[in-house]
């Protein structure tokens, strides 16, 4: 190891470690801790820290919450660890909003503020400003995650205040916010649109926009990160007969989505984005009648090649891609908490 020249120490070995590892590696020498501390040793290490085995599931309790690993071939998960929140909240204060290589957006419920925190390194930044910028609300905000080409981690929010309208970009790598027109239908900015969190994909975001889930228009939004232009696209082709909602994910930077269909039975079905038409890759069978409210909170992820369904109340089910339709799809475990999200352990900074 004294013989191998540092760059090769830094770059090709130390980038592979696991994040906390890195942490401390930092403490070695002030040379070590200046070249961990590069964005280019950042950048690299996080390419590489992008693995299923990597993926831990974080849980939100009321004043807490524990991260877990997955174990891949169970579907189960390790021991538990207690992460304590680095800033200050209440009870049941927490949501999450966007997750992003290691990164969360936060909101806290009882002040509204956005926050971008990285669990795994503790640290938090506040995106709220005095001129009201940054600021959250529930069912009337959405927001999206992303790294454009110039490697800055940025934050779209997209405002709706009795009647009007703002979308506005904060920048990781000045610490400010500014806004960008909206260009596509104003009516989607209309509160009886629902609007998902973005999905970050391909150098786009994707939002879904809902008038209601039992019919009503339905579209894609997409939002290219570097022209900062925004598009519709259609729906996937789905039944139009019961409630229809669509759950957008990024496996292996090609856009999919779990669109669920149905009233007293549901049925999922897998989709692919090919340009700007959808492909349908899998149909799971009907699931037996559920509540409204389970119904409505299912969201999804994916990890060493299995497709996982989680409810937000709690029930995990998993999708195992190589098995025939009806045999592929049941419960699989069950989580303690109902807020929680699946990331991956970086070193990227919510600040520069």
């Amino acid at each position: 190891m004294a013989d191998l020249p540092i760059h090769t120490i830094v770059f090709e070995i130390l980038t592979r470690l696991p994040a906390k590892d890195v942490g401390r590696s930092k403490s070695v020498c002030k040379q070590w801790y200046a070249l961990l501390s590069t964005q280019d040793f950042v950048r690299i290490h996080c390419s590489r820290s992008l693995v299923s085995s990597n993926q831990r599931v974080l849980l939100i309790n009321d004043l807490t919450c524990s991260v877990r690993p997955i174990i891949s071939k169970s579907n189960d998960y390790k021991p538990r660890s207690i992460v304590t929140f680095p800033f200050h909240h209440q009870n049941n204060d927490v949501s999450i909003l966007s997750h992003l290589n290691g990164l969360l957006c936060v909101c806290l419920n009882h002040t509204y503020e956005l926050l971008l925190w990285n669990p795994t390194t503790t640290a938090f930044k506040r995106l709220s400003t005095p001129d009201s910028h940054g600021f959250y609300i529930n069912n009337l905000d959405a927001v999206g995650l992303y790294v454009d080409a110039d490697d800055d981690y940025k934050v779209l929010h997209i405002k709706r205040r009795s009647g009007v309208l703002g979308v506005y970009v904060y920048s990781r790598e000045v610490d400010s916010w500014r806004n960008i027109p909206f260009i596509t239908r104003q009516e989607y900015l209309s509160p009886h649109f629902n609007w998902s969190a973005g999905t970050f994909c391909g150098g786009t975001l994707y939002f879904t926009v809902c008038e209601c889930w039992l019919g009503g228009t339905k579209r894609v939004i997409c939002f290219d990160v570097n022209s900062e232009q925004f598009k519709e696209i259609s729906f996937p082709p789905v039944p139009s007969i019961g409630m229809v909602q669509g759950v957008l994910v990024n496996v292996k930077n090609v856009l999919h989505m779990f669109a669920s269909t149905g009233m007293f039975e549901m049925t999922i079905d897998l989709w692919t984005l090919q340009g700007d038409y959808w492909i349908k890759v899998l149909s799971c069978p009907p699931i037996p009648p559920i509540s409204l409210s389970l119904w409505c909170d299912i969201t999804h992820y994916v990890t060493n090649g299995n497709w996982f369904v989680m409810t937000k109340l709690g029930k995990l089910f998993t999708i195992e891609m190589d098995m025939k339709p009806f045999e592929c799809f049941y419960p699989v475990s069950w989580f303690r908490g109902f807020k929680g999200a699946v990331f991956v352990q970086t070193i990227v900074s919510p600040s520069i």
